[in-house]
């Protein structure tokens, strides 16, 4: 399992939206008892997973807060038990123990969300993966030309599922976090990608980016002629009682139970000061990264998915199929939206997710054997490399 390692954040640090509030990040306040006010890891009796190291999620867990982290909600299940843990605080004023029930920006999982409904579409008949995006939106193609002057290829919908398009990313805020109240419409970011031109002819490469999926929701919208976060709802959410899941659209909130996000930023002088970046207009992530949900929640998805419940069968596999790529390319390690990793010998399918202040990932083997879920709120999500608190996690529930 190849999961890359980042050093620990400077710990001089400050915090705020505006203000700039002096306080001791990352001590923790005693509690009733004389113990630090940080909830620990919970085993439920005797429906702990067979091989799964307690001792090792405990110990990724139970540090927090610490410079890469302010908290951490984990759940492992399947069908061979399960064990649910929580660590860190709600925020870095009160230090209250974390909201083991917390919702949070779920990020680039909500990928695999638009995935299901698109395959749903398939599976109904109307959506054909096979056929053109030209052929349902032709608008956005109108006067389009690659960088030769030629017009583009026609892009398969099963390449948008697959990061195979060819399509390059679209223009956002230069400086996000300065633009984190304003709201950038979905349908800009695409109009500016597409009047970029092609990166690759569609299947011949595999590039990670967030453009597919934002074509996709406009897709899901075209065929339906509903709003894409209402057909999430009433295709997902609902039948599966996801009550703490939902698309924010333009409000930079988080509804409802949540811990604090944090991202550290360096000043002039070099140090560092983490600032609070819970409110944050995501809009413009849209069907590729705007969702909002819980580890309970992400966790009744993954159940469902793999059992085959939310995507019919012939679709499912849709998920597990890695595209034949060009000649001398380096080999495709997704399918439709869900990423293949081989972790202690088994096949894992997965998806992480981050925005500023959370990093999330669920995980299955493919029989549904082993499922992970988790959330971090990590100081530096964005980063590169993978968060540590979010590796150790990872390493422990999977390998």
């Amino acid at each position: 399992m190849q999961l890359a390692t980042r050093a620990a954040t400077a710990a001089a640090l400050v915090l705020g939206l505006t203000a700039t509030v002096a306080v001791p990040a990352f001590a923790r306040p005693p509690g009733p008892s004389g113990t630090a006010a940080v909830s620990r890891a919970a085993d439920p009796a005797g429906t702990t997973p067979r091989g799964l190291d307690r001792k090792a999620l405990r110990e990724a867990i139970e540090d927090l807060p610490n410079p890469d982290a302010t908290a951490a909600l984990v759940r492992v299940g399947g069908g061979e038990g399960t064990w649910r843990g929580s660590s860190g605080v709600h925020d870095l004023v009160t230090h209250r123990k974390a909201d083991p029930h917390g919702r949070f920006r779920a990020g680039s999982v909500t990928k695999i969300v638009t995935a299901a409904v698109a395959l749903q579409l398939a599976a109904e008949g109307d959506l054909d993966l096979d056929a053109p995006l030209q052929r349902y939106m032709p608008e956005l193609f109108k006067g389009a030309k690659s960088g030769s002057g030629k017009d583009f290829d026609p892009i398969p919908v099963r390449s948008l599922l697959n990061y195979t398009s060819g399509l390059k990313s679209g223009d956002g805020f230069d400086d996000e976090f300065a633009h984190r109240y304003d709201t950038l419409d979905p349908r800009t970011v695409v109009a500016s990608a597409i009047a970029k031109g092609p990166e690759h002819a569609p299947g011949d490469e595999q590039h990670y980016r967030n453009i597919g999926y934002t074509v996709l929701g406009l897709l899901i919208e075209r065929i339906t002629g509903d709003s894409y976060a209402r057909q999430a709802a009433q295709r997902i959410f609902r039948p599966l009682d996801m009550d703490d899941t939902c698309f924010p659209g333009a409000d930079p909130r988080i509804r409802g139970p949540h811990n604090r996000g944090y991202q550290a930023m360096e000043r002039a002088d070099g140090t560092t000061r983490l600032v609070d970046v819970t409110v944050w207009n995501q809009f413009d992530r849209f069907a590729a990264g705007d969702m909002i949900s819980s580890t309970a929640d992400l966790e009744t998805f993954t159940r469902a998915l793999f059992d085959g419940e939310v995507v019919p069968r012939p679709q499912l596999k849709e998920m597990f199929t890695l595209p034949r790529l060009a000649p001398g390319v380096p080999e495709a390690v997704f399918g439709a939206g869900l990423q293949h990793m081989e972790v202690g010998g088994r096949d894992v399918w997965l998806k992480t997710g981050a925005r500023h202040g959370y990093v999330n990932m669920i995980a299955a083997t493919e029989n549904g054997s082993r499922t992970l879920v988790y959330s971090v709120n990590a100081t530096d999500a964005k980063g590169e490399g993978m968060n540590p608190v979010a590796e150790r996690i990872a390493r422990a529930a999977l390998g």
